[in-house]
């Protein structure tokens, strides 16, 4: 691979943004994000859209974004805040001196895929909160590997920038775009005494005595990518026998599964975290194009021997009953309790697992099933593969729609190197 250029892209504005500027404080949502970058690698066979139309997609996209194009700095009291001040997006352009059909091998890259997005620095402050290498392979075809700063945004975010971004693209100059809502202050309003009810300090936020798991070397975790059909699924949601989503069903399936193969004493308790969008959920409810952080966790828990002996209906059922206590009294309390931190100038550190963490006995999934990474369209069509970066921890999982098939799902998922055999034997088994 060699790399040809590495610019900042910086829109130009015809009238200034009025956001470009000012110093935005970070919410008690993007607080509780994670403070890594989050990468994103999507792959398109020849023909491809020029580098040169996508760079041009990409100022105009950026404007109505212009958070994507500022930094994380720091304030006198050591306080993290968004700068808007223009600075650009990160663009770096490679080309790869071999075919893409040579390295992309059933929706994976042959080899990893570290080089084919940006590696950030470890200090976040200052670095360019939107990463993008184009990665032009000698027949033509197309490697697009995005990292975008958690902080700045969530997923249902970026989604919407993606699409604006290809959308920008395909219609070049005749590109317009509604203003995504951008007023992060209005997410986070305490009550004029704020009243936090709920524990947050051991679910979003840690004070150094939640839950304690083992870490261990990388090699110890495998990472996998499953496919269901929508067959798979539509049988997955007939056994359930009542109303629920693909994500719902295929969630209760996958902890099913990964409990077994892990061999789990009955009694025992296993969890998973699982990642709500929190626009809706909200009183009064923030609008679905806000663009920032609003991502909350529900904790569906149960008993070893509950889990797997429960019908399918049962599990979807602990699970939508956990996910609907992520209800507007929840995150007034949040809210309320990121205002109470602030008035005590208290810093608050978002619960992360480092890399090489085993949840096991607990899971961790995220939900991309909403976002339509499989259908961004550039102009010459929708992407052959969405190519998921290594998960790092065991028992993080991410469901996304397939680019194989129609009401298709794909599940990367890291799993311990002991407990692989018998999870990809049972995986996709009603058994």
């Amino acid at each position: 691979m060699e790399i040809t250029s590495s610019t900042m892209v910086k829109p130009a504005y015809a009238v200034p943004h009025p956001l470009v500027g000012e110093m935005v404080p970070l919410t008690v949502f993007d607080r509780a994000a994670l403070d890594i970058f989050v990468p994103t690698v999507l792959a398109y066979r020849a023909p491809a859209p020029s580098n040169e139309a996508l760079r041009e997609g990409l100022l105009k996209a950026v404007a109505p974004y212009p958070h994507l194009a500022g930094r994380l700095a720091l304030n006198d009291q050591g306080r993290r805040f968004l700068h808007v001040n223009n600075e650009g997006v990160l663009l770096i352009e490679a080309t790869v001196p071999v075919d893409l059909a040579d390295v992309l091998v059933d929706g994976r890259m042959a080899a990893g895929v570290e080089d084919i997005y940006p590696l950030p620095t470890q200090e976040n402050i200052g670095a360019a909160l939107l990463q993008i290498q184009l990665n032009r392979y000698k027949c033509g075809g197309l490697v697009v590997g995005i990292c975008s700063h958690h902080q700045a945004a969530d997923g249902h975010s970026m989604s919407m920038f993606f699409t604006a971004w290809a959308t920008a693209v395909r219609e070049g100059k005749d590109f317009t775009t509604p203003a995504p809502f951008l007023d992060r202050a209005r997410t986070s309003v305490p009550r004029s005494t704020p009243t936090p009810v709920f524990d947050h300090r051991s679910r979003e936020f840690t004070c150094g005595d939640g839950d304690t798991y083992a870490v261990v070397p990388m090699d110890r975790i495998r990472n996998l990518t499953l496919h269901f059909t929508a067959e798979f699924v539509a049988d997955l949601k007939a056994r359930v026998g009542a109303r629920c989503s693909r994500f719902q069903c295929l969630l209760a399936h996958v902890w099913k599964k990964i409990t077994a193969a892990r061999d789990q004493k009955p009694e025992e308790f296993t969890k998973v975290r699982v990642a709500v969008n929190c626009r809706g959920r909200a009183d009064p409810p923030v609008p679905m194009d806000f663009f920032g952080n609003m991502v909350l966790w529900a904790f569906p828990r149960l008993q070893v021997r509950d889990v797997l002996n429960s019908s399918y209906g049962s599990v979807v059922g602990v699970i939508r009953d956990a996910v609907a206590r992520i209800d507007d009294e929840y995150v007034q309390s949040l809210v309320d309790f990121g205002g109470v931190a602030d008035t005590n100038g208290e810093e608050l550190f978002a619960t992360a697992a480092t890399a090489g963490t085993m949840f096991c006995p607990d899971a961790e999934v995220d939900s991309w099933l909403g976002f339509r990474f499989h259908q961004l369209d550039f102009g010459t069509g929708a992407p052959s593969a969405f190519i998921p970066p290594d998960l790092p921890i065991e028992g993080l999982m991410v469901f996304v729609p397939s680019c194989k098939a129609n009401g298709g799902v794909d599940l990367f998922m890291a799993v311990a190197e002991e407990h692989v055999a018998a999870f990809e034997q049972i995986c996709c088994s009603f058994d």
